[in-house]
């Protein structure tokens, strides 16, 4: 990799520091080459303290490492994004990140839409809210709403119509959520059984 450590006048470039699964910003370093060197010979990721005047290896002394999973070079090769898999909290100030926020897992639209749901729940009026209207019913029925929109799922999907199966698809997802608010989860939940059956 071509990383060019001349462009500062310390020889320190900006390390930006990635969740590799959650895709988060944990923090932002600085690495001159020897920090660089020593994370790739390491595998733990280490940087040039600007306060310290020397080399200082995330969790040397709170045990909080950063350990290394992919290194990659900006298209100007002055600006690093690290992906790793931290060991406890990155800040230290025992936050996840160094902007207070908690590291968990973000599926974007899916995330927001769930919220939705759970705000739709908390604020029922079922007389002007799908959703509300099903938890009021209850988990029979959330449940019974799954069930039928699979069936549907299954029948579009020996069909030639992908505009039905795409929607009644979209259908199972959504009532899928519901249920699993109802039975006080959510899909990084599933996310997490599913990454524990990895091998």
């Amino acid at each position: 990799m071509n990383i060019d450590f001349s462009k500062s006048a310390h020889g320190l470039i900006p390390a930006i520091i990635q969740d590799s699964e959650t895709k988060n910003v944990l923090m932002l370093g600085y690495m001159n080459e020897e920090a660089y060197q020593k994370t790739l010979e390491t595998k733990k990721v280490t940087f040039y303290s600007r306060s310290k005047q020397r080399l200082w290896t995330k969790g040397e002394e709170s045990g909080n490492f950063l350990n290394l999973i992919s290194i990659k070079n900006d298209c100007d090769n002055d600006t690093l994004l690290i992906q790793v898999k931290p060991q406890g909290p990155t800040c230290h100030t025992g936050s996840d990140t160094c902007w207070q926020e908690t590291n968990n897992q973000n599926f974007g639209f899916i995330s927001n839409l769930e919220n939705t749901i759970k705000i739709r729940r908390e604020n029922a009026d079922s007389e002007k809210s799908y959703v509300a209207s099903l938890f009021e019913k209850g988990i029979n029925k959330i449940a019974q709403k799954v069930g039928e929109e699979a069936i549907e799922v299954v029948i579009e999907a020996k069909d030639d119509n992908d505009d039905l199966f795409l929607s009644e698809s979209a259908d199972l997802l959504f009532h899928y959520l519901i249920l699993l608010q109802a039975k006080g989860f959510q899909l990084n939940d599933v996310v997490n059984v599913l990454k524990s059956r990895q091998k």
